[in-house]
């Protein structure tokens, strides 16, 4: 998967952030909707599209979505 197409499927699971204003440097913690529930969205999210089941502190150690498309590319 392209960093293009990590961050349209990130963008996906927050449904209330206007599309078109996620990006590979948008830090996801500052989201106004980031919490327990989109968390475990990106956690299945991920889970689903690379098989990685990663822990709350995977999230909680990356600041943007390209930090955290690196690490899942990583593993």
């Amino acid at each position: 998967m392209t960093l293009e197409e990590f961050v349209e499927k990130f963008a996906d699971e927050m449904t209330e952030t206007p599309a078109g204003t996620i990006t590979a440097e948008t830090h996801y913690k500052e989201l106004e909707e980031w919490g327990s529930l989109a968390s475990l969205s990106i956690i299945s999210m991920i889970d689903e599209e690379y098989g990685h089941l990663l822990t709350g502190a995977d999230l909680r150690a990356r600041n943007t979505v390209k930090e955290l498309y690196d690490y899942v590319e990583s593993l």
